[in-house]
């Protein structure tokens, strides 16, 4: 039996026993039972319970032993102290696939991780996928089975429909599926993972993909197990066509060596996270109304080719709301026609029919102004989505009529367009706009938002690109962290350029170097332990003769002598001093989730302020590398702003592109590379690593020893 295959039976089970079964309804192994009874589970519900011949009206046997047949699935309610034996009744049973409500392991300390390795272990001999422990369990509404015994149900079952959830969470997942059943959304399944022993969220969301009954995913996560897996699941999902709107918390701080990299204060956990996931087709979010937002729009299967907006509205209020909301996400409104411009303003003189198209409360008296209006925009305007305020107006009794018979064969006739309606009113009238697969918002800000990123995830396609990922070939690391030019030198044989340079013992050898070079030349100190050089005055630039070079050797080191007495001292670099090219910084920073990433954004003593970076996980070739490059807010400096020279954009793509592969090639004792600045010189004249800073795990501390 398959992964897959094991985990249909834990949310699929035709049958299901449940160990520790409870004749009370409201106990942990007696809420499953009065759920599915309730519910109408189309399985077989097997409690055992040594004390018990009934449970809730149905047979109750004594042991997993006495089962009168192989459960599918289990349910397991019991002291953590007897899972152990209930797991290898169960395996000797025959039974693959078991939900384990128990808690007392991994969430309780030390000890109680052990005893879950143990646990784990004692599941893969017998062959049982575990879910949990510590989890609230499983439900799968098409069949009416409900593995946990969340007390969400109370408030109802939740409405069958395409959306799945997935969930680390018991308790939260419990509210995201209560959340969709408020809104009317139709979330079929949800697993929540516990403590994670075995099946994970990434676990999850695979079986979402290829089921048939799931089109739209929702997951919460706090910690990622198993980085791998969750990345291939969302591939999978983006080639499947199925979104998967995430929602990761625990967004923390990057830890103390941020201090000495700016490559590491830049990629804190939770960016390096968003950047990752994002890379992977995940819609990231940050709160729960986001996330049910998106899953409604989704949920519709209409992904529009064109990502624009056009807004048809009785109130220039909202139209302007709406328009500034698109502004601020960088979705495009683009104008209507000049010729339908025209024929609106004969058809009302005092509409405005730009975008948004504004039919004025006019249409109050003459609804089929409303209709032509939002016909013209899909017809003509060529919009990937629509979205019509109509307030209260749609709402109302006397009204809704008209509105729906105007607004149900637009819905029909452009099936690949997303429609939706801004409206207020009774429940009951708007459902009947939801039902024509008219959306349906309060606010048309929440809207606009829900409405972009469909359209971004659809404009972005489903599947991943085909490029093959460059080759990483071994890499030879020094046993500590390098000097600067010691960097500079293991970076150049991996076609990373630096500018003319020399590491001199001596004033004589600086001179030299200066002379060979050409004036004006920079120095600074060259040591493993002193980082920010400028910091402490060990850099000194436009040096323009050799009496300046002298002096400035001496002084160099004597502020490093002054400032850092410990430090190893290596000599003092003499570098050509190159100018008129743009200040950029790029790096590798080691993320103990997902390996190493790299981060580009402009140079400069702003860029942590500024945070304005680009990161990826490594490696990635030249196209994804100028993406990067080209995604920052600032990247228009680089393009060739006001009448400047742009520069060589493809030499800094590059460069990184070759950075990234060589931080995949060089194993765990590398922490971190800060090259700040780059000089990105005028096109067509090169890129160059001005400063280089590689962090290694020291050889017999951690980490291989490639």
């Amino acid at each position: 039996m398959n992964t897959l295959d094991q985990l249909s039976n834990l949310i699929s089970p035709g049958s299901v026993a449940v160990i520790g079964a409870s004749d009370d309804p409201l106990r942990i192994g007696g809420r499953p039972i009065a759920a599915m009874l309730k519910a109408g589970y189309r399985g077989r519900i097997l409690p055992v319970n040594p004390k018990r011949d009934a449970v809730q009206g149905l047979p109750c046997f004594a042991s997993v032993a006495d089962l009168p047949e192989t459960p599918d699935a289990a349910l397991i309610a019991v002291p953590a102290k007897l899972v152990p034996r209930t797991l290898a009744d169960l395996g000797a049973k025959g039974c693959r696939a078991a939900t384990l409500f128990s808690s007392g392991f991994a969430e309780t300390g030390a000890e109680g991780e052990a005893a879950q390795r143990e646990l784990v272990a004692l599941a893969r001999k017998h062959g049982i996928r575990l879910l949990g422990p510590n989890t609230l369990g499983v439900y799968n509404a098409e069949i009416g089975y409900f593995g946990t015994f969340s007390s969400s149900l109370d408030l109802g079952f939740p409405r069958p429909g395409t959306i799945g959830i997935a969930s680390q969470s018991g308790a939260f997942g419990a509210h995201l599926s209560a959340l969709a059943r408020q809104q009317g959304l139709g979330s079929s399944v949800l697993i929540t993972t516990g403590n994670e022993a075995d099946i994970t969220v990434s676990d999850a969301i695979s079986w979402m993909v290829q089921s048939d009954r799931t089109n739209v995913i929702c997951a919460y996560m706090e910690a990622i197990n198993d980085a791998d897996a969750l990345l291939a699941a969302l591939d999978a999902a983006r080639r499947a066509g199925k979104p998967v709107i995430l929602l990761k918390a625990g967004r923390s701080a990057v830890g103390a060596r941020a201090a000495a990299s700016h490559t590491a204060s830049l990629t804190g956990n939770a960016v390096v996270a968003d950047a990752v996931l994002s890379q992977h087709g995940a819609i990231l979010v940050q709160d729960s109304e986001a996330m049910m937002d998106i899953a409604y729009v989704a949920s519709r299967g209409v992904f529009p080719s064109t990502r624009s907006l056009g807004v048809v509205t009785v109130s220039g209020g909202a139209g302007i709301v709406a328009s500034d909301a698109a502004e601020g996400l960088g979705l495009p409104m683009p104008p209507m026609p000049d010729a339908v411009q025209k024929r609106l303003k004969d058809l009302l003189p005092y509409a405005s029919p730009v975008n948004p198209l504004d039919c004025t409360a006019q249409a109050l008296n003459d609804p089929s102004l409303f209709e032509k209006f939002t016909s013209v925009a899909l017809e003509e305007g060529g919009y990937g989505a629509a979205l019509c305020f109509l307030t209260y107006v749609a709402g109302a009794p006397a009204m809704s009529e008209v509105i729906l018979k105007a607004m149900a064969p637009l819905r029909r006739d452009h099936p690949d367009r997303i429609i939706a309606l801004c409206a207020l009113g009774d429940p009951e009238i708007l459902r009947r706009y939801d039902d024509a697969g008219i959306l349906v918002f309060n606010d048309p800000c929440r809207a606009v938002r829900a409405i972009d990123t469909v359209l971004r995830y659809s404009e972005a396609g489903t599947a991943p690109a085909k490029v093959p990922l460059p080759q990483a070939g071994p890499v030879a690391l020094p046993d500590s962290s390098p000097d600067e030019a010691r960097a500079k030198d293991i970076l150049q044989a991996w076609g990373i350029a630096a500018a003319p340079e020399y590491a001199a013992a001596d004033a004589d050898e600086a001179v030299k170097a200066a002379e060979r070079f050409g004036y004006p030349v920079v120095m600074k100190i060259l040591s493993p332990d002193i980082v920010h050089k400028s910091d402490i005055g060990a850099v000194r630039l436009d040096i323009a003769d050799a009496d300046a070079v002298r002096a400035a050797h001496g002084a160099i080191l004597a502020a490093a002598a002054r400032h850092a007495p410990d430090a190893e001292v290596t000599g003092v670099l003499v570098a050509k001093q190159l100018s008129g090219g743009v200040e950029c910084l790029m790096g590798i920073n080691r993320d103990a989730t997902f390996g190493p990433v790299a981060v580009f954004g402009l140079g400069g003593i702003f860029v942590e302020l500024l945070n304005d970076v680009a990161v990826r996980a490594c490696p990635f070739g030249p196209d994804e590398a100028r993406e990067m490059i080209l995604s920052i807010r600032g990247s228009a400096i680089l393009q060739g702003l006001r009448g400047q020279a742009p520069a060589d954009i493809d030499a800094l793509a590059g460069m990184l592109s070759r950075l990234s592969v060589f931080a995949a090639g060089a194993g765990e004792r590398l922490m971190s590379i800060d090259l700040n600045p780059v000089l990105a010189m005028p096109e067509g004249q090169g890129a160059y690593a001005l400063d280089a800073v590689i962090e290694l795990e020291p050889v017999g501390h951690g980490g291989d020893t490639t």
